[in-house]
């Protein structure tokens, strides 16, 4: 590992230059879901696709029942009745009425739709007390999408609003951006997996689960591997293992100046793999690169669970929200005030836990505990991070801070 500190923006730099949007292709909408338009698309129907009405009722022709009113009924033979979906009358003519259901064609030389209220009700006939408008209840067709009308734009998310217009006007399946395939491999000896007995210099692996839920979060499928020992050629193993199913691979640990730091010890000679110290706090011992014939990206993170954390939000979740072709590739920022005072490191960026809050209509955050990397329960408790830049070494309680609130979607 160098010496020399590369900045937060150089680091990130470096990895999102290296990495290119997953290729596109065809995918069934429920399976496009959450996913990023990788095309525009355009109706090629349109909605309404024919008049329809909007109520349960009688279709007629408005100057047949202009003059209706309960002291001036209007009496006209009812012809036919219209079901959604079992339309076989098809025109009608002045003088008559047909019965009509909500989202049934209106037949044409009707021009407007008389409500059940408005009328007995009638099976031959009909006694109609009220006039609608010219127009009223008849759903026009085109009225919400016409033919060639833009409505989906490449880049844009495809949420549950987006799949059911296309579905509604007949698409199947849109070109979209493929969900990352997470590799997630923990390392270290010490480590034990949730649910099993620990000894007495034994820890659980919690950064494996943090981490793969993140990667999930961001939109990613994660696959976490069970934990990896401090020992080289068992870490070589299960990564070359791992590698046939991933986009990205992902380590927590073995990357700083330690005799056992195994994810270095492994990859460095590989020649295809950076190693460094990036400024900020928590968060210093950074490596990415490559692996593999197929030249697999792997972002290597440091094993303090904060500073594994930290790490991903500034690294990892622009490159997979890269891989995906969503934008912005950092989480949006906010100015905040400071209730409380913090101490920073000369020379380091650093991203401190904090709890927001809304005090005399403004935004307020307040520092989460001693900002020890270890210390996850803080970082559990905490919806920001509170971001104070290399040069500050000191901010007082009632002045504003940048904060990235970790809860919104973006």
């Amino acid at each position: 590992m160098t010496d020399q500190l590369v900045s937060v923006e150089e680091h990130r730099d470096r990895i999102l230059s290296a990495i290119e949007p997953l290729p596109a292709f065809d995918q069934p909408l429920l399976e496009a879901f959450g996913l990023t338009a990788a095309e525009e698309v355009r109706s090629a129907v349109a909605l309404p696709g024919f008049d329809n009405s909007a109520m349960d009722g009688y279709a007629v022709v408005h100057a047949d029942v202009a003059s209706a009113s309960e002291d001036n009924p209007v009496h006209l033979p009812v012809v036919g009745e219209i079901g959604a979906g079992q339309a076989s009358l098809l025109a009608m003519s002045p003088g008559t009425a047909v019965k009509i259901m909500t989202g049934a064609p209106v037949p044409a030389g009707a021009d407007a739709v008389v409500p059940y209220e408005w009328t007995d009700r009638g099976v031959a006939q009909v006694v109609i007390t009220r006039s609608p408008e010219p127009g009223q209840h008849v759903r026009p067709r085109g009225e919400d999408v016409a033919e060639g009308d833009l409505l989906i734009e490449e880049g844009a998310v495809l949420g549950p609003r987006q799949i059911g217009l296309l579905a509604a006007v007949g698409r199947a399946s849109v070109r979209s951006r493929p969900r990352p395939r997470v590799v997630i491999l923990s390392t270290g000896s010490e480590l034990r997996e949730p649910g099993t007995s620990l000894g007495h210099d034994s820890v659980y692996d919690g950064n494996s689960f943090l981490l793969a839920a993140a990667a999930r979060q961001a939109g990613a499928i994660s696959y976490r591997v069970g934990i990896v020992s401090d020992e080289p050629r068992t870490f070589a193993a299960a990564l070359n293992d791992q590698l046939v199913r991933a986009d990205l691979v992902v380590t927590s640990g073995g990357v700083s100046m330690g005799d056992y730091d195994v994810v270095k010890e492994a990859l460095a000679p590989l020649g295809t793999v950076w190693f460094g110290g990036v400024a900020m706090q928590p968060g210093k011992p950074q490596g990415f690169g490559t692996v593999g014939e197929d030249q697999i990206p792997i972002i290597t993170l440091p094993g303090n669970p904060v500073s594994s954390y930290v790490s991903f939000e500034q690294f990892v979740l622009p490159a997979l929200r890269r891989m995906m072709g969503r934008t912005p590739y950092l989480r949006p920022s906010a100015d905040a005030v400071l209730t409380h005072a913090l101490t920073s490191p000369d020379g380091r960026r650093q991203y401190a836990r904090g709890i927001l809050s809304v005090v005399d209509g403004r935004l307020a955050v307040t520092p989460v505990g001693p900002q020890g990397s270890h210390m996850i329960g803080d970082l559990a408790e905490s919806d920001a991070l509170i971001v104070v830049a290399e040069s500050v070494t000191s901010v007082e309680a009632g002045e504003t801070v940048t904060v990235l609130p970790l809860d919104e979607d973006f």
